[in-house]
């Protein structure tokens, strides 16, 4: 099949060498006789426009080069065309990306775009949001609120608003329905992920998959700041899911556990961010998995 792609390149995220990356991406793709195009992205978020240059000149495939915010966004737009969806990680997170082994070397992820294969993952629903990988409710929003409003992006920004919050941080109450099931917390926070990664290779839900129809819910609840920190550290190193193992619904430090839907009724009015970008935060969610979203270039 003849491939035609537009490189979505978005200058303010992440940091590093971007115009070496536009090189790159000139070269290889001209050297593998690929007709493509660049273009800037938009504050606004506003892609509507591919609709019609996908339909008009037969474009194959749409490659962000950015994080998983604009991920999301063109994902969760073009999901009904016939169009694959392909990523070069220039995020300060790159969750999606690293989930999906891709890698954030630029001649490596360019690599599986020229040469891997089109398959679909999933994404979820929240209150009719699309998300391509991963929404969370308290801390990890805070955090991801605070970040958007700094004037320099990259991991270590993220990681000074993290310990700043951290240390303010206080438990918001949730009462979440799943399965049949109901659990009443006091939470720092709440992952809902569809992806195993946070981003940065930081694994908040260890055994969660793209392509599994399930969704990994993380609830971190009410203790000690000292005790938080041993939890999160137990999660990412080993997980606490179990197969048919009901008991890890109520599990007393961190709840872990799979669903296909759920409603979480957020008392205390906790922030929310979708895929690392802050969003308005609602008082009842309803998540939902959506199997088989949309075509991602991932590595053979």
């Amino acid at each position: 099949m003849n491939r035609r792609i537009i490189y979505l390149f978005n200058p303010v995220s992440g940091t590093g060498a971007k115009h070496d990356m536009l090189d790159s991406v000139r070269q290889l793709t001209t050297g593998k006789g690929i007709p493509f195009e660049i273009i800037s992205t938009n504050a606004a978020g506003n892609y509507q426009f591919l609709k019609q240059k996908i339909t008009d000149e037969g474009v194959t495939d749409i490659v962000v080069c950015g994080g998983d915010g604009t991920v999301s966004q063109v994902a969760g737009l073009l999901r009904d065309d016939a169009v694959n969806i392909g990523i070069i990680p220039m995020g300060s997170g790159n969750g999606l990306a690293f989930a999906a082994g891709i890698s954030k070397n630029i001649d490596k992820a360019l690599d599986i775009i020229f040469t891997g294969r089109a398959a679909f993952i999933d994404s979820f629903y929240i209150n009719g949001i699309f998300s391509c990988m991963l929404c969370g409710l308290g801390f990890d929003a805070q955090v991801a609120h605070d970040f958007a409003r700094q004037k320099r992006r990259g991991l270590l920004t993220y990681v000074q608003q993290t310990v700043a919050n951290f240390f303010k941080a206080v438990p918001f109450s949730f009462l979440i329905h799943s399965n049949g099931n109901a659990l009443e917390a006091e939470a720092f926070f709440i992952s809902i992920a569809n992806s195993n990664q946070f981003g940065n290779q930081f694994t908040i839900a260890p055994r969660a998959s793209l392509t599994d129809g399930l969704l990994d819910i993380v609830v971190v609840k009410k203790m000690s700041k000292l005790w938080l920190l041993w939890s999160i550290f137990k999660q990412v190193r080993h997980g606490t899911i179990h197969e048919h193992d009901e008991h890890t619904f109520h599990k007393k430090d961190v709840a872990y556990f799979q669903t296909a839907r759920l409603e979480i009724y957020n008392r205390d009015n906790a922030p929310l961010h979708i895929d690392g970008d802050p969003a308005e935060t609602a008082e009842k969610f309803v998540i939902e998995i959506i199997p088989n979203a949309f075509k991602l270039i991932q590595p053979l």
